[in-house]
């Protein structure tokens, strides 16, 4: 399977591969990686490694390629604590009394797309198919983030409110952040109507003519990584301290989930990230 980035590499371990950053990898206090569709034991539309309980999939099979994703990354399957999507953008703070929710222990709070922590042994998993994924790295107090950034959660800044949460709780500097953005469906692949342009038009102190590329016809490309961008930059987040995806979603739908790709019927990706 051919696979070209020039800032992600793609691992395989025991026949579980996996992205990860090259820029969030010099970091050696955590451990980060992005799911792809291959690896587990899931069937079906599902084939072959589906990290969504909530999608029709047996759950043991969800079960078992947690462990298998988890063994191969290099993550403590009881750490793991999962978002409750639903294309909002409330942050939760998490601690060692949340691990298992959402994995092993049932979702105790709904509408949660982003999480965070600065506690060790604690892993953050947040859900993907073509939405784009958010890794926050607090290089100076220790802390992170994951965010899920639709493009619902998108014009609705998530990533701001992930770094103000960050800034309030755990005295982050944004200047301190490192970044990551994507992979996510890219602006090749990423048409919408206007209805659903005009919200990322009124993003007025954004500069929306790099994000909102007109069609004709009622029809706009969108591109959600720069958006997503332009907010973190605007949060005061160094631009030379984000790192944008280089992979498409739909255009490597052969490794990863894309819910446009599969008109629906698939499984979903995870991000997985952890303070050692």
């Amino acid at each position: 399977m051919k696979f070209s980035s020039n800032v992600m590499k793609l691992n395989n371990v025991n026949s579980v591969p996996y992205l990860t950053y090259n820029s969030l990898s010099e970091i050696d206090f955590i451990n980060h990686a992005f799911s792809t569709r291959l690896g587990g034991v899931s069937t079906d539309e599902f084939t072959s490694m589906n990290l969504a309980f909530n999608r029709g999939d047996s759950p043991e099979n969800v079960t078992e390629n947690y462990k298998r994703f988890c063994k191969s990354a290099g993550f403590d399957y009881e750490s793991l604590t999962a978002s409750s999507q639903d294309h909002h953008t409330f942050v939760r703070a998490v601690t060692k009394e949340n691990v298992g929710i959402g994995i092993y222990k049932p979702k105790d709070i709904e509408s949660v797309d982003a999480l965070i922590t600065n506690e060790p042994g604690v892993t953050l998993v947040t859900y993907y198919a073509d939405c784009t994924p958010l890794f926050f790295v607090d290089t100076k107090q220790k802390a992170i983030g994951l965010a899920h950034a639709g493009w619902r959660g998108t014009v609705g800044r998530i990533g701001d409110n992930v770094v103000k949460k960050m800034q309030s709780l755990y005295c982050t500097d944004p200047s301190d952040i490192k970044a990551a953005i994507g992979p996510a469906i890219s602006v090749c692949c990423y048409e919408v109507d206007k209805p659903c342009a005009d919200n990322f038009l009124a993003l007025d102190e954004l500069d929306s003519t790099k994000f909102v590329f007109p069609k004709g016809n009622g029809k706009f490309m969108i591109d959600l990584l720069e958006t997503n961008r332009q907010i973190l930059v605007h949060a005061g987040v160094k631009n030379e301290n984000i790192t944008v995806s280089d992979v498409c979603t739909n255009c490597n739908n052969e490794l990863l989930w894309s819910h446009r790709a599969t008109k629906g019927h698939r499984g979903t990706m995870s991000a997985f990230m952890c303070i050692k």
